[in-house]
């Protein structure tokens, strides 16, 4: 371990662009330690690193595709031996497909869980457990995850809201998703017709129980961890008629990622517009 050890350190998955890119800017401006912009693309990923120092920050750049779990364990190495251990983490990355694509629903529901529910998933496997005292974990979802939800069946809404799901059956619910969806009887299955919204349920109700988890597991670190909605933001993924910009988008990731030391909530909640939202 370096002597930089003890040093305070923030990563942001997916920093290189949008609102990804806004939360390193924004964490460059207000947190007190390194800030490490995290994403799949070197070239891009140093790119952006490049333009903030020009803005007189000084990230640093660290390959992650949140898909490779060889990648995911090279970060957790390198946040362990560097920094021993990680105190913010942003899981910004994600994808959806455009509304007018053509590519098959059941293929976008792979694609697009593989990366927003697996992905965020396997990366927060592999780094809670380095999160040091008093670290703060924002999971990126969105408000169409509680659009998708009211969408569903009784059963799935009352699955998703259940305070005792555990991650094995989000799992199985996720995967069910797939496959309903490939074989083209999701609706009839009590799903709705969105697989970014699916995804993002299933990020907000993992970052549930990963909360109550580390409630058990961690008491007395103080390790805040919470879903948020960015809002509707103008990005590759939301196009140019959004009505925010990536920097108003990057407030409220930017807030639960810099909640006080010492503070006791929110835990376990979904954000937005730096509010409590019922769920």
């Amino acid at each position: 371990m370096s002597s930089s050890a003890s040093r305070r350190v923030a990563l942001v998955t997916g920093g290189n662009k949008g609102i990804g890119l806004a939360v390193v800017r924004a964490l460059g401006h207000q947190f007190s330690g390194t800030v490490i912009l995290a994403a799949r693309d070197p070239g891009r990923g140093q790119a952006a690193v490049r333009a903030l120092q020009e803005e007189g920050l000084s990230p640093l750049f660290h390959q992650l595709d949140i898909t490779d779990p060889r990648s995911i364990r090279t970060l957790g190495d390198y946040l362990r031996d560097t920094f021993g251990g990680l105190d913010v983490l942003v899981n910004n990355a994600g994808i959806a497909f455009k509304v007018n694509d053509k590519t098959p629903f059941g293929i976008q529901a792979e694609v697009t869980m593989k990366t927003n529910f697996f992905g965020t998933k396997d990366v927060c496997s592999a780094l809670l457990p380095l999160m040091k005292p008093q670290g703060r974990v924002v999971n990126v979802s969105s408000i169409v995850s509680v659009r998708a939800l009211g969408k569903c069946s009784p059963e799935l809404q009352q699955a998703f809201r259940s305070e005792t799901i555990t991650e094995e059956e989000l799992e199985g619910l996720m995967r069910k998703f797939v496959e309903d969806a490939k074989n083209g009887v999701h609706e009839q299955r009590g799903w709705p017709n969105t697989a970014y919204g699916v995804t993002k349920i299933g990020v907000t109700v993992l970052s549930r129980i990963q909360a109550r988890r580390l409630a058990r597991e961690r008491e007395g670190d103080g390790i805040l961890l919470n879903a948020c909605c960015p809002g509707w933001v103008r990005t590759d993924m939301a196009g140019p008629d959004a009505s925010k910009s990536p920097e108003e988008g990057a407030e409220t990731p930017t807030y639960l990622a810099l909640l006080p030391a010492g503070a006791t909530e929110p835990h376990g909640q979904f954000v937005s517009e730096k509010a409590v939202q019922p769920w």
